[in-house]
């Protein structure tokens, strides 16, 4: 048993905290000293397997878009040097179940594995669910006084060295070019990193599906419209409602909702046209949005596709790579 996981919690003030962001109280549980946010949206655009340092600079590009990357750069370096240089210290990690999250994890333990962290010197922290929550969102939902008490639950545990391995292997897959090794990671049940094998399962359906090339995500957004014409806040709200873990966060879900708007054969009418997707434009399914909906079109097949799921680049009318919705697996 860690020392203080159940009894004086003292040496945590010591350690460095990592979370997904600072929505999180982990200042006001007096727990946490140094705390680092991971601010990085990992299941969407490019996540290739390539150095440390080009990976900064390929997703600092990506999440920056036409805004200063340089900024985005900054944080992230600033983020690197504080893991790096608390090597030989303690690390407590606070994540949720979500993919966005578990994401997170997998590349901050695999790092910390390649910089010789022993597992032990790591603790991870987390929950999908909280008594008393119905649709559990978050740590952020949490009173400083509830994230104090959860090292003395089940949500927390000192991290072994398989456990370590297995984020490392999980984190190969993902950035890997081809997705051969999802359905790998999908299958594993960890005690340690319980919610993993779930959310790669998530992922694996945001390739396009055999049926009518749409992710999973891209499905719900088009029957969320299918309801009414109204908007694209509404839309997002029911479209975010059908997943069992939070996935897209609004701003990813009004892009997306751009693009489905986009090629030779929208799916969407989006009013008024040519400007960014806010909560209050007018979304409506169009006839052939409906088509593909009803499984009668496909939408790679009409559109094409040029997205990143981690290190695979799916691109034009035919990929070699979809959901197959009957067996329940990537076809490879």
């Amino acid at each position: 048993m860690h020392r203080g996981l159940l009894g004086d919690q003292g040496w945590m003030a010591q350690a460095l905290h990592v979370s997904n962001g600072d929505g999180t109280d982990l200042a006001g549980t007096g727990l946490a000293r140094r705390i680092v946010f991971w601010r990085d949206v990992l299941h969407e655009g490019p996540v290739p397997a390539v150095g440390r340092e080009e990976l900064r600079r390929v997703r600092a590009a990506f999440l920056a878009g036409r805004d200063d990357r340089g900024e985005v750069l900054r944080v992230f370096l600033e983020r690197d040097a504080a893991v790096e240089a608390n090597r030989g210290g303690e690390y407590v990690l606070w994540f949720e179940a979500d993919l966005y999250d578990q994401l997170q994890i997998v590349e901050i333990l695999a790092w910390l594995k390649e910089l010789g962290v022993a597992a032990e010197a790591v603790t991870l922290i987390c929950i999908g669910e909280h008594p008393g929550i119905a649709r559990f969102g978050g740590l952020g939902e949490l009173r400083a006084e509830q994230l104090r008490a959860l090292p003395a639950t089940g949500a927390c545990a000192r991290l072994s060295a398989a456990a370590l391995e297995l984020a490392s292997r999980a984190w190969a897959a993902f950035r890997a070019p081809t997705p051969e090794g999802l359905a790998g990671i999908a299958a594993v049940r960890s005690g340690e990193l319980r919610f993993l094998g779930e959310a790669f399962e998530r992922l694996c359906r945001e390739y396009p599906s055999t049926r009518d090339g749409l992710s999973l995500a891209e499905r719900r957004v088009l029957a969320a419209a299918a309801v009414r014409e109204g908007a694209a806040g509404d839309v997002f709200v029911r479209a975010a409602s059908r997943e069992v873990r939070p996935y897209l966060g609004d701003t990813s879900c009004f892009a997306m909702m751009d693009r489905l708007a986009g090629g030779p054969y929208p799916l969407l009418d989006l009013r008024p046209a040519g400007g960014p997707v806010g909560r209050a434009t007018v979304v409506r399914l169009t006839a052939v949005g409906a088509r593909v909906l009803a499984g009668e079109d496909d939408h790679v097949r009409l559109n094409g596709v040029d997205r990143w799921i981690g290190g695979v680049h799916l691109r034009g009318r035919e990929v070699r790579w979809r959901w197959d919705e009957g067996r329940e697996a990537l076809t490879t």
